[in-house]
């Protein structure tokens, strides 16, 4: 499959189409040197229905971890009623361990973002967009805030409307900082925050597009989605499914980590099997070592076994026994990894992060991390492996257990990474004295 030249990232110098020393926060001036905001132009030249049916003919599919199609999820929202505020929620949040794709984004060429954000309100009629950011991110909210006031100053958001009064649809958009929980990943948690609020997920429906922000319509997007909106404004469906593979359209921001000689964010098309991804952009393993497996794209998507490294990076790869593509962010691992201490480690991200909402979640995931204690330390029984995978089952095996996903993340990751190296979880527990036979005791 012949890589694609760059799309999102054509002002962010991203290997092997430019060296990561050239990159630089990209000004106003600069934006608009070079292209920027003329998809923003050309799509306020269209009918805001039209640019709706042309992202759903693209076939644009979430960037943020879900994978939720684009275009369908702005179908959702209801017909214009002029009573009230139809907002945007921009999810910047980018918690999920191995996860630091969007970063690249918004440290060097937020602008491209802020564009997408005003593609996206002006097709769904959205007044205001409220720019929800990670707390963690100091400086990448310093380069956002520099952006969104530059933005106003030459007139793209603001009261004159979109483009200085290209459009006489105006959008007001606002930076929000996190307080840090991870839970605000989920969306209608990170609603729960924007509005002051403790940040628990709602329960649904309703659904944000029809009670979402101070329970108004809301739409939800990540930043890379919204990334990738001027590109295919302006050239088109055709040329945006010229690229990827059927059902996984267009290029994906890839954020390597772990066990590899060259970490980082590469740009490739959506399909790349995982293996071609570590040797040609990441420099092959470190240290020559083998691969051993690899968290697919975030900790809550469940792990690629020793066997899977040819595993296609696209929307599919639930056929390799994960939950999904994620934020196809891979964190890999070698030879000489200890899975053991890997699940532990994962269990206890989990523990920490969980809200506390929802029963099963908050005592499974507690339970969870004490057993993989006592299977690292060597004081678990064979037994206690079996009551973990069925906790895990308990936790995320059936939908509507819990209120967000953050259960079935902690069942995915634990599940996938037993069944796939069990040998090294049984080699660490005790056989269970409590299943022999009485006649055997007996004299």
């Amino acid at each position: 499959m012949p890589m694609s030249e760059p799309v999102l990232t054509a002002r962010i110098p991203t290997p092997p189409f430019g060296e990561t020393a050239d990159r630089h926060i990209v000004s106003i001036e600069e934006s608009l040197r070079t292209g920027g905001y003329e998809g923003l132009a050309k799509a306020l030249e269209q009918e805001p229905g039209d640019l709706v049916a042309m992202i759903k003919d693209a076939q644009l599919r979430g960037r943020g971890g879900a994978g939720f199609p684009c275009g369908l999820k702005w179908s959702f929202l209801p017909a214009q009623d002029d009573s009230g505020r139809r907002y945007m929620a921009i999810n910047c949040d980018e918690a999920e361990p191995g996860t630091f794709k969007d970063r690249l984004l918004i440290d060097f060429d937020p602008h491209l973002v802020l564009e997408g954000i005003a593609i996206a309100c002006y097709a769904c009629q959205l007044d205001t967009a409220w720019f929800f950011i990670r707390s963690e991110y100091h400086h990448q909210t310093r380069v956002v805030e520099q952006a969104i006031k530059e933005a106003y100053e030459t007139g793209i958001f603001g009261s004159k409307g979109l483009l200085s009064g290209k459009s006489t649809f105006a959008v007001e958009c606002y930076l929000h900082r996190s307080a840090g929980a991870y839970i605000c990943g989920e969306e209608t948690a990170l609603l729960e925050a924007i509005e002051g609020k403790r940040g628990w997920p709602r329960v649904k429906p309703p659904f944000p597009a029809v009670s979402g922000l101070f329970g108004r319509p809301t739409i939800i997007n990540n930043v890379e989605t919204l990334a990738a909106l001027p590109s295919i404004v302006l050239n088109g469906v055709d040329w945006f499914q010229s690229m990827g593979v059927a059902g996984s359209f267009g290029t994906k921001l890839m954020g390597v980590s772990g066990h590899v000689n060259r970490p980082g964010v590469y740009e490739v098309d959506l399909g790349i099997p995982l293996r071609r991804l570590v040797d040609e952009y990441c420099g092959g393993m470190r240290g020559g070592r083998e691969f051993k497996g690899a968290i697919a794209g975030g900790i809550s998507t469940g792990i690629l076994g020793p066997d899977q490294f040819d595993a296609p990076m696209d929307f599919n790869i639930g056929a390799f026994d994960v939950m999904g593509l994620g934020t196809a962010c891979p964190t890999i691992f070698d030879a000489d990894t200890d899975m053991v201490v890997v699940a532990r480690n994962i269990a206890r991200f989990f523990k920490n992060e969980s809200c506390g909402q929802c029963t099963p979640c908050r005592e499974g995931a507690q339970w969870m991390y004490e057993i993989l204690c006592r299977i690292e330390s060597g004081d678990a029984t064979s037994k206690d492996l079996d009551l973990l995978l069925e906790l895990a089952g308990s936790m995320g095996g059936m939908p509507g257990t819990t209120i967000c996903g953050l259960a079935d993340g902690n069942n995915w990751a634990i599940r996938t990474i037993i069944n796939k190296y069990r040998s090294e979880f049984e080699a660490r527990v005790k056989p269970d004295r409590s299943l022999v036979s009485l006649s055997v005791l007996t004299p």
